[in-house]
């Protein structure tokens, strides 16, 4: 098939009318867009867009191999879970890829759906692409189903640090580079570094956290730093509550980004993430970018939190009745 993505290719088309979709492919598009908005607006419903353009636009870098190697079947997983998040882009992207075999085995069935789901979000050109693609069918690629938590993001630092603006660079590099005197790994560290303040040295929220790490004044006092809005040592206190945090939560990722944005106590309290939106999309965010769910830790630093025992406890004895 010639199809392309640039040009003229998105003029001169009518928009065609669809089939009623199928249950089946109703839930996957429900999953796909309806979700992030059902969750409510404002940050909650951000994070999601974000994480979703944020997946989109990696996966162009891996396609085309723009600053990282170019893995086009990578890249048409990253386009699914951005899709599957309702990205538009990702949907008619990964659609292309169906279209032309491109990374993926060419299956028309599949691209049809993807640009039909991106044709229901408003975009035209995924309109005319569907002439190509024969009769709509409804087939959905496996990766839609597939939990995101499955998906191992890659997430080279210095490509990273690479594409971050001039003033944040130097910033990054310290982060990645003074990690692992914590224990920490880089990219975890970027993660937060990246999440919490955007890397900016003087950033201050409402609720008063301070630099880099975002430390609040507690925090601060409490890991010894004396100058919040140095950039070196606002990053070593955030990293050495971190490796705390790590220690605390016996290296779960979720519980420890969790107890960064609402604090130990408050994951304590709940046996788990808490149920603020805030901090659900915060560690939703983290999780993604990281890849995985364990990190290693130290466990000299302090004793594990209670809540794990009590949590394990419950769990075998539901598991025996």
């Amino acid at each position: 098939m010639n199809t392309t993505r640039c040009g003229n290719s998105r003029e001169g088309a009518p928009r065609p009318r669809f089939r009623r979709l199928p249950k089946a492919l109703g839930l996957v598009l429900a999953l796909a867009w309806s979700a992030p908005a059902s969750a409510g607006e404002g940050a909650f419903a951000r994070a999601f867009a974000e994480q979703a353009r944020y997946l989109a636009t990696e996966a162009l870098a891996y396609e085309h191999g723009e600053g990282v190697p170019r893995d086009q079947a990578y890249a048409a997983l990253l386009y699914c879970e951005s899709a599957r998040l309702g990205d538009t882009e990702g949907m008619y992207a990964l659609g292309w890829m169906y279209a032309n075999g491109r990374g993926v085995e060419r299956n028309d069935d599949f691209a049809g759906t993807l640009f039909a789901m991106a044709a229901a979000k408003g975009d035209e050109h995924a309109a005319r692409m569907l002439r190509y693609t024969g009769e709509y069918t409804g087939a959905v690629p496996e990766c839609l189903h597939t939990p995101s938590s499955q998906i191992v993001q890659r997430w080279p630092v210095e490509a990273l640090i690479a594409r971050l603006p001039a003033a944040r660079q130097a910033v990054a590099r310290m982060l990645a580079e003074l990690a692992p005197n914590f224990g920490i790994r880089p990219e975890f560290a970027l993660a937060i570094g990246l999440t919490e303040s955007a890397l900016n040295p003087q950033a201050l929220s409402p609720k008063n956290a301070m630099g880099v790490m975002q430390l609040i004044p507690a925090t601060a006092e409490r890991f010894n730093v004396g100058k919040p809005y140095d950039p070196e040592q606002n990053i070593r206190g955030g990293l050495a509550y971190l490796r705390w945090l790590l220690a605390y939560f016996e290296g779960d990722i979720a519980l420890a980004a969790a107890g960064y944005n609402a604090g130990e106590g408050a994951v304590d309290r709940y046996r788990g993430v808490p149920p603020y939106r805030e901090t659900r999309a915060y560690v939703e965010r983290i999780l993604r970018h990281v890849g995985q769910e364990r990190h290693p830790y130290d466990s000299r630093v302090v004793a594990p939190s209670p809540m794990l025992r009590k949590l394990r406890l419950a769990l075998e004895e539901e598991h025996e009745s």
